[in-house]
Parts: C-alpha cells; sequence; structure tokens
C-alpha cells in the first residue's frame, strides 16, 4: 500500500478494548462450564525435605468436598521436561510452597476451606536459601540462554585491566523481583470423551497444548488450550505453570469440570520470578575514555527442581567496543523456589549494573556519560564481529538529550538543592535482542469481499490482534475493517509463546507471508470468488531458523530527573523520557503504551520492588501487594516515551523489532544514576529504598 495510506504505524484502537472495559471479554477464571467444581492448593510449609503423611479424613468430612488429590491417590503422569510439572507425583518437598494436596469442592469456599483442614506431616531436612559471592556450591551452567556459552572471553582481559590508566572496579546487587500480573494464574479445565480442553491464563497455549499431551501421554490434537484473554504476565506465564496441571488432573479424578485460580499469595512459590544476583563489573579505559577492557561476572541463583540462567553478563557482549573482554555466568542451586522469565530476563539486571558502571567510568574520567557512550559505540557486535542489522542507539541519544534539556545540567553532583530536596538526572542505554520463532497462519478470503486471519498468538494486553490486522490488511491492500482475526486456541495454525519481545516478529511474518501468497492466489483467480472463499496456509519454520548474517538488536537512551529527600530518604522521579531504535513501529498507539509500560516496571526495580527471602522459613516474605510495592501512576508524574524512525530490511518482512521490554532494561541504570548525581552518593544495591538512601547520606 501507499505508505502515507498503510495502516501499518498507525494509532489504531485495541479491537477487544470494548469488551474489556465493559466486561465482556472473558479470562480463564471466569470460565465456567456446568457443574464446574472448584479446587484450592496446599502448599508445604518446610523448606526442604519429605512427606511423612497427608490426613484428608477432616478435609473430606466438610459439606460439598469431592476430593483431595495427594502424591498417593492423584492421577500419574509422563515425566514432564519442565520438573516443576511434576506436582503430587511423590513425597519430596523441594522448598517451601511446593504444593503438596489439592482440595476439590462444589464451591470455592469449600475448597478453600477443605485446604485449610488438610494436616501434612514432614520429616524436615536443612535447607540452604541464600545466595552469597563465595557459597560453596556456584558452577559454571552449560550455557547461559540457549546455545550461548556462559563464559566468553577475548583477548587479553587480565593484562588490559591492569594496565588501564583508568579502572573502575564495582559490584552491584538485584535482588528476587516477582512479576504480579492483575490476572492469577487460573486454569478450568473439563474433559469429554477423552478430549482435554482447558482455559488457561498463559502466553502460549500452543506449548502449554503439548506439554499437556505429553503429560497425560495424549495425541496433540486430544488437547485444547484456549487463552483468549489474559491480562499480564510479565514471563510468569509464558511456560505452563503447576495450576494447569492440578486443574486438569482433578477434573480426570472427579469426572467434572475444575476451576483452580492461584491466591496471590502463593505466587512467589510457584510461577517463577527473577532470580538475585551479584554483578561484578570492571572497566579499563585509556585517560580519553576508550575501553580498553570489559568484565563482567554474574553470580546468581536456580532452584533444585530445574535449572535457570539469569543472563545477566550477555547485554556486555554486545553494547561498547573493546579489543579485550571477560563476560561469566556462576549459579548455585538452593532449596528455593525456581526462578523463570521476568520481563527483559538478563538484560534488565545487567543493563542496570553495566550502565551504572559507565556512569561511575564518566565520573572516573571527567567526561560527559553522553560523550563517553558515543566515544565506545562498536562499529560490529563486539563478541561475533557481526554487523548489526541496525543500530541507531547514537540517534535515541542525542535525541533524548535534546528533549530532556541534558546539555544545560550542571554536571557537578550534590549541587541542585530545594529545601530538602537533592535534584538530580541521568542517563542510561539500552538494548534488546530482536528476536523471532517459528510461527504458522492462515489468511482466508471470503466471497464477500473480507478477509480471515488464524494464527495461535496470544494478547497479553498488549494489543496483538490489533497490530496482526494491520500487517494483514497493509499486504492485502484491504480496508482495517474487513480484517478479522482468531488468535488465543491451539486448534489455530501453531504458533510461539508472547515473550522474549518477539511475540509480533514472529506471527506477523507468518501473517505477512499468508496474505503475501493469498494475494498472488487472488491475482491468478478469473472471475467471482468461489463460495467457499480461497484458503492459504503457511509456516516460516526455514525463515526464522536460517542463520543470519547479522546481530539483530533493538536499542534505546533513558533519561531520569529525580529528587531525594535527605529527611525520609525518599526517592521520587520527577520525569522520565524514553528513546528507543525498534525497527518500524507498527501501532504507534500500543507502541508508546508498551513503552510507558515497560520504564514504569523499570521504575518499581529501581526504587520499590524486591522479595525478601526469610532464611530461618525459607521463604519470600512478600506475598501480596500490600508487602511487594509495585509503582502507580503518581510514581512519575511525567513519562515520555518517543522512537526514532528506522528501517531495517534485515529483520522480517514487517521491519519490526520486539518493543515489550527494551523500555524496561535501561531504567533503572538511568535513575540510579540521577540520584548520584542529586547526592554525590553511588548506590549500588537496589531498590533505593529509603532506609538505603538515608544510610547512605548519613555522615561518615
Amino acid at each position: 500500500m501507499n505508505p502515507e495510506t498503510s495502516p501499518l504505524g498507525a494509532p489504531a484502537v485495541r479491537r477487544e478494548g470494548r469488551e474489556k472495559v465493559t466486561g465482556v471479554a472473558r479470562y480463564a477464571a471466569e470460565q465456567t462450564p456446568p457443574g464446574c467444581a472448584y479446587a484450592w492448593p496446599v502448599p508445604a510449609t518446610v523448606a526442604s525435605g519429605r512427606i511423612n503423611a497427608v490426613h484428608t479424613e477432616e478435609a473430606l468430612a466438610l459439606p460439598g468436598v469431592l476430593a483431595v488429590l495427594t502424591h498417593d491417590n492423584a492421577p500419574r503422569v509422563e515425566k514432564p521436561d519442565d520438573a516443576i510439572l511434576a506436582v503430587l507425583q511423590n513425597d519430596q518437598v523441594p522448598h517451601r510452597g511446593w504444593y503438596v494436596a489439592l482440595a476439590v469442592a462444589d464451591t470455592i469456599e469449600g475448597a478453600r476451606a477443605a485446604a485449610a483442614a488438610v494436616r501434612v506431616t514432614y520429616e524436615s531436612a536443612p535447607h540452604d536459601v541464600l545466595l552469597t559471592a563465595d557459597h560453596p556450591g556456584l558452577f559454571t551452567p552449560d550455557e547461559a540462554t540457549g546455545d550461548t556459552e556462559a563464559d566468553r572471553h577475548r583477548g587479553d582481559f587480565g593484562a588490559a585491566f591492569a594496565s588501564a590508566p583508568v579502572q573502575v572496579d564495582v559490584t552491584y546487587t538485584t535482588p528476587a523481583l516477582h512479576n504480579h500480573p492483575m490476572e492469577p494464574h487460573a486454569s478450568t479445565a473439563r474433559w469429554d470423551d477423552g478430549h482435554l480442553t482447558v482455559h488457561d491464563s498463559s502466553q502460549g497455549s500452543t506449548p502449554v497444548r503439548d506439554a499437556l499431551a505429553a503429560l497425560f501421554a495424549l495425541d496433540p490434537n486430544q488437547v485444547t488450550v484456549i487463552s483468549e484473554h489474559v491480562g499480564g504476565g510479565f514471563g510468569s506465564k509464558g511456560t505452563p505453570r503447576p495450576q494447569v496441571v492440578l486443574a486438569a488432573m482433578a477434573s480426570r479424578h472427579t469426572g467434572r469440570p475444575v476451576k483452580l485460580s492461584l491466591p496471590r499469595k502463593h505466587l512467589a512459590s510457584v510461577v517463577g520470578h527473577r532470580a538475585p544476583t551479584i554483578q561484578r563489573v570492571r572497566l579499563g579505559a585509556d585517560a580519553g575514555g576508550a575501553l580498553t577492557a570489559v568484565g563482567h561476572d554474574a553470580i546468581t541463583q536456580t532452584s533444585k527442581v530445574k535449572e535457570f540462567v539469569e543472563t545477566a553478563a550477555l547485554v556486555s557482549r554486545v553494547m561498547y567496543a573493546t579489543p579485550n573482554s571477560s563476560t561469566t555466568h556462576r549459579l548455585t542451586a538452593l532449596d528455593v523456589p525456581s526462578p523463570s522469565w521476568m520481563r527483559g530476563p538478563g538484560e534488565a539486571s545487567g543493563m542496570y549494573a553495566l550502565e551504572s558502571a559507565i556512569d561511575e567510568l564518566a565520573v572516573a574520567t571527567g567526561l560527559d556519560p553522553i560523550a563517553l557512550r558515543l566515544r565506545n559505540e562498536p562499529s560490529t557486535e563486539p563478541d561475533t564481529g557481526l554487523p548489526f542489522s541496525s543500530r541507531h542507539l547514537t540517534e535515541c541519544l542525542a535525541d533524548g538529550a535534546r528533549r530532556f534539556g541534558w546539555h544545560e545540567r550542571d554536571p557537578r553532583p550534590g549541587i541542585r538543592r530545594e529545601g530538602a530536596l537533592l535534584l538530580g538526572t541521568g542517563v542510561a542505554a539500552a538494548t534488546y535482542p530482536a528476536l523471532a520463532s517459528p510461527s504458522s497462519a492462515s489468511a482466508h478470503a471470503a466471497a464477500d469481499g473480507t478477509y480471515r486471519i488464524q494464527v495461535n498468538a496470544t494478547d497479553i494486553g498488549t494489543g496483538a490482534r490489533t497490530v496482526l490486522a494491520q500487517i494483514a490488511a497493509d499486504v492485502l491492500g484491504a480496508r482495517l475493517d474487513a480484517v478479522h482475526v482468531d488468535i488465543g486456541n491451539s486448534d489455530l495454525p501453531k504458533a510461539p509463546l508472547a515473550g522474549g519481545s518477539s511475540g509480533t516478529a514472529s506471527w506477523g511474518w507468518a501473517v505477512h507471508k499468508a496474505c503475501t501468497a493469498l494475494t498472488g492466489r487472488l491475482g491468478e483467480h478469473r472471475g467471482a470468488l468461489p463460495s467457499e472463499g480461497v484458503t492459504v496456509s503457511v509456516g516460516t519454520e526455514q525463515e526464522t531458523q536460517a542463520e543470519s548474517p547479522f546481530a539483530r538488536h533493538a536499542f534505546g537512551a533513558h533519561f531520569a530527573e529525580v529528587q531525594v529527600d535527605t529527611v525520609t530518604g525518599e526517592v521520587r522521579v520527577r520525569r522520565l523520557l524514553g528513546v528507543y531504535a525498534a525497527g518500524r513501529i507498527l501501532n504507534s498507539r500500543t507502541a508508546r503504551s508498551q513503552f510507558i509500560g515497560s520504564m514504569v516496571m523499570g521504575l518499581g526495580m529501581a526504587l520499590t520492588e524486591g522479595s525478601t527471602m526469610d532464611e530461618t522459613f525459607g521463604d519470600y516474605t512478600e506475598s501480596d501487594l500490600a508487602a511487594y510495592h509495585v509503582p502507580a501512576h503518581a510514581d512519575v508524574p511525567r513519562i515520555e516515551a518517543y522512537w526514532v524512525d528506522e528501517e531495517d530490511v534485515h529483520i522480517n518482512p514487517m521491519g519490526s523489532k520486539g518493543i515489550g521490554e527494551i523500555g524496561i532494561v535501561g531504567t533503572p541504570a538511568a535513575i540510579g544514576n540521577a540520584v548520584h548525581h542529586a547526592t554525590g552518593v553511588r548506590f549500588r544495591d537496589l531498590p533505593l529504598t529509603p532506609d538505603r538512601i538515608l544510610s547512605g547520606l548519613a555522615p561518615r
């Protein structure tokens, strides 16, 4: 289509918006089939050990109670690829909060009362739940992620750092963080003549279907998973979680549909979290600020159930030019819940440490922080030598500095003051990989001139339906309202989950290919379309799995202005501004919302969010939104998101990159750097809570 009239880039209104605000849109917990029963799980109360006995007599005697599933009577399942799904299969307790029983009743109140009446006795074992830099169990994982090495060394980092005229050697820590989506993790399951149908709160119903089929020894065609509307996930719904298996088990055991919605206080233990990190960053530079050595060593934890690596050091392989680098990951398995993806996994933690250290190097060299970054801009990806498909970080920094008024600031720390308030500004860069996975899609042209696109994408609140319709309309040369999109059902053409900022790139690529093929078919057709219309089905496995000769990343620049109250220690963010280079922006309305939302999540990481491990009891103490402090609108009075026009022909047919996570990864460092500029004190442990600020400001 003519670029001036193309629906791509237009601020199209979210298609399901009215349904959501009027309550017509139904989520997994709102599905209530006839005869539906309700389940409530029983979490373990020890951090390590085994179950001696589960006493269910009192629970079963309560009115309306249908069953109590334990490891003694729960349906047996096949060994899963993901060990967190092996629930109620044995007497082992790998961490506090692991589910040891499930009560099922006619009502949710009855199920909850039955769960409270279950008595479990344990043989407790000593537990180890604290991550330390010198933990004796530290090891090198085989991989950081996918096929990426845990350790990478280039040049002679040790010698280069030792001889560098300017050195920064600092350690940063980030706590465990929990996703806490607004919608709880919920599943409603029913069996009909051997066919399992599940409504699940998930970021991808195809992976859930495949996991359930494997667990219950079914053909995938015997399982349907529906995730039509999902109220946020941020990674915690990126893979199947225990509630979907428990609901299917309970339905099979009772012969009735069963609904299970996890209580929020359970989420910290069973649906994943961002693992805490201890990161040492060493930067060596010459007197002019040119980096000669970059070292980034990340220490983190996993559970004894499964291995997961928070890949914090990967960002240092991408960001800055240097002839010598060393990036490592060390892991220890503790008696803790299994960590998993949380929005911007690896990059969010890693960019905080790297970009804070870069700011410290700017102070050490006397350079402006933006000038220092520009001085070390690479021509190719440092660790691989691959050319970037596109990299417009310099434009992001320049445009952001202009919009923010960066160059008008006094660079001296601790100078600006309004009474008891110290004021400061900070900047940080950001990167996130531009990913795509194989997907399938079908495009149908109806005789009445309308089109129907089918792809098992998942809309987790980002506007996937709307953007996919825009992609289709652009290729077909059709009006946007003539294109209908079906998503969120595993019976649709197979597609990957919504995660890694790769959803639109993956699904959109398949939709683009299907619509292109359909356009070709229609161009060959003569006369009126048949009553059944014309359908084309395609897949993108060949395209997406081909090795690329380019390094593909999105980039961004973040700016923050803060005030620090010297009396209370409270940090308030006055302004946040982000500028992004993320390929072609497909919908300016939904994109701006994504950027702003992720920037607010980065603010939470910097100032308010953190989960504390109780060493004695072996669990996280912040188990609800009263204790786990998520930022609200009032926490940032002014927030702005912009982007540079970026044409990248090496990414996908749309030229788009993921935008869901690039907004979070630079924000914490920008805020932390602004706090240093305000106070003259460097705080290296997140979150920057009042107690830490007051301790740092106290006279020494």
